[in-house]
């Protein structure tokens, strides 16, 4: 029987194969009832970053696989939002911190933390345990539990090659 709603697992099952093969990482799928409607938002990226060329041949993959998955959203209307997650994202993973190499950042750190509130640097490496930080010349290692939140500040005159020399 179909459902109103599919299950978002089911979904994710569905979609996330199809978005690995175009060489992409699936950072989240959400289903929100719209009226008689289901809206799908689609949240894709990748190490060199999503073009729109990317998001329109997804779009039509991951269409016509929802289309024709048995137990989907085949049969009910939907409309289908694929997107990357934008500058202004959480870093919350190591594949976040990954792609942030070389970009500065804002790190609001966990109350008492003896480096203060906040550090705004550059991203010089990261390991399963901790980020360094430029900041102002000066590296600043972090350990993930030390970061309460972090996000890839907009720089509109970025330094060639993202990290300083």
């Amino acid at each position: 029987m179909m459902t109103r709603t599919a299950p978002r697992e089911h979904l994710v099952s569905v979609i996330e194969p199809l978005v690995t093969a175009a060489g992409f990482d699936l950072e989240d799928v959400v289903v929100t009832p719209a009226g008689r409607r289901s809206l799908v938002r689609v949240v894709v990226d990748g190490d060199d970053g999503v073009t729109l060329d990317d998001i329109a041949a997804l779009s039509q993959t991951v269409s016509e696989a929802l289309d024709t998955s048995g137990d989907g959203l085949g049969a009910t209307p939907y409309v289908l939002e694929i997107s990357s997650p934008g500058v202004d994202r959480p870093l919350l993973t190591q594949q976040h911190w990954r792609r942030a190499s070389g970009r500065l950042v804002q790190a609001d750190l966990v109350d008492g933390d003896p480096a203060g509130q906040s550090l705004t640097g550059r991203v010089l490496r990261h390991d399963a345990a901790a980020v360094v930080l430029d900041v102002d010349g000066t590296e600043h290692e972090l350990g993930y539990a030390r970061i309460r939140k972090a996000r890839v500040q907009v720089e509109f005159n970025r330094p060639k090659g993202g990290a300083p020399s």
